[in-house]
Formats: structure tokens, C-alpha cells, sequence
């Protein structure tokens, strides 16, 4: 992305009240959302005595903890820094940017859920788009970070939930 490119992105969003208020509220919105219904998943996983609960837990968390310390070793510059124009989201963290974790954690829980529930999964992954729209428009995440934090999230449950069932 070009600094005139971000530069105009930033201009656009600022400049209409509905704009701004969508880009703030689905990112709030969306993160509180997901990190609610995640452990909703798991509570009715346990109340189901569905076997599949550990694998729901370790599978997201150990890909976490592994993309948590990719991140802090590459720790990529957020575009705000970069171009040196501050963020419709206000945000003041320097690096770690890529990829993202917030897209990455919708989608490794989204993928996961779906293992379980698709349609729910299904759900969760258009959250999971919207939200990763709201981070780039919010100005946080370059397009490369929420594409990678996606692919990163359903690569790690689908290798996760393959290497366990495997093993198993």
C-alpha cells in the first residue's frame, strides 16, 4: 500500500460520520462477539461430553502462542507508523502488525467451530471478513496482515485437527 493510498483510505473513513462509526463499532463489536462466543463453544462442548473439547482448546491456543511469538520475532510495522498518520482506530502499539492477530484468532476459532457446528463456523468467518475489513479501512493492519492472519487461523486448525485426529 502506497501512502497516498492510505492517506485517501484514512480521508474517506474520517470523513463520514457513518463511515467512522461502522469501521469503531464492527471491530469493537466483532472482537467482543467472538471472544464471547468462543467460550460459549467450549461450554457447550463440555455440557455436550463431546470428546472434541480438548481438541478445541489446544488446537487454537498452541497456534496462538506459536503465531504470538512469529509475530514479536518479525514485529512488522503498523501502516500508521509507516506514513506517520494516525489510525481511525486508536491504536499505539509500534510493530507487531503482521499478521494479524485479531483476524488470525477469528479465524482459527471460526475454523474450529466449524469442525463441530459449519453453520456457526460459516458465521464466525464472515465476521471474520467484515472485521478484517474494519481493521485495514480502521487503518491498524495492512491488507497482507488481515490476509495472512486468516490464512495463518484456518491453516492452523486444519494442520492442528489433522495432526491430532492422526494421532489419535
Amino acid at each position: 500500500m502506497k501512502k497516498e493510498t492510505y492517506v485517501k483510505m484514512m480521508d474517506s473513513v474520517n470523513s463520514s460520520p457513518f463511515i467512522y462509526n461502522l469501521v469503531i463499532w464492527s471491530d469493537r463489536i466483532l472482537t467482543k462477539a467472538v471472544y464471547l462466543a468462543y467460550p460459549v463453544f467450549l461450554i457447550v462442548l463440555f455440557m455436550h461430553r463431546d470428546a472434541g473439547l480438548l481438541r478445541a482448546v489446544l488446537v487454537p491456543g498452541v497456534s496462538f502462542v506459536l503465531v504470538s511469538v512469529f509475530r514479536r520475532i518479525c514485529n512488522a510495522p503498523r501502516p500508521y507508523t509507516v506514513f506517520d498518520t494516525p489510525p481511525v482506530i486508536k491504536k499505539e502499539t509500534l510493530g507487531k502488525s503482521f499478521p494479524s492477530r485479531h483476524i488470525f484468532s477469528i479465524f482459527v476459532i471460526a475454523a474450529t467451530v466449524f469442525r463441530f457446528y459449519p453453520a456457526a463456523g460459516t458465521v464466525l468467518g464472515a465476521a471474520g471478513i467484515v472485521m478484517a475489513s474494519a481493521r485495514v479501512a480502521g487503518g491498524v493492519h495492512f491488507p497482507r496482515d488481515v490476509i495472512a492472519g486468516a490464512a495463518i487461523g484456518i491453516i492452523c486448525s486444519v494442520i492442528g485437527f489433522a495432526f491430532w485426529d492422526s494421532a489419535v
